[in-house]
């Protein structure tokens, strides 16, 4: 199946995050078959002095959504996130991983949807996806 997932990070080396996580996804979830270049993005929906760096990958996984989602919360505290946005607030995070896509199924659930909902509004999403999709 594939898996594309959007990854983020305004706090300490938000490279080597990024590339830590893409390695645990890569070690716990699949093969990462496709990895977007990083792209320094201001934060969208709060404000703060930090930065984002954003990234997107495509994964070549076996594992069922859900399955996936409990791993990337746990990347997630793993790295030190220690609360999620939650009704619209967002504040600085070491690392957030967002699923964007699992193949072309929909999943519309109280602990998921899929494709993401907000992904075609965000620039920061979009314009990686788009780096290893090919599409406009």
């Amino acid at each position: 199946m594939k898996l594309f997932v959007s990854l983020g990070s305004n706090i300490g080396d938000k490279q080597q995050n990024i590339e830590r996580a893409i390695a645990l996804i890569d070690d716990k979830i699949g093969s990462v078959v496709k990895k977007s270049s990083f792209y320094t993005t201001e934060p969208v929906g709060f404000t703060s002095d930090n930065n984002f760096i954003n990234a997107a990958i495509e994964v070549k996984t076996d594992l069922p959504i859900y399955r996936i989602l409990k791993i990337t919360q746990k990347i997630e505290r793993l790295m030190g996130r220690t609360q999620k946005s939650f009704k619209g607030v967002y504040h600085d995070r070491v690392i957030d991983i967002d699923i964007l896509m699992y193949g072309n199924k929909e999943i519309h659930s109280a602990r998921l949807t899929v494709p993401h909902p907000r992904m075609y509004e965000r620039d920061f999403v979009m314009q990686p996806f788009r780096e290893i999709t090919n599409k406009k």
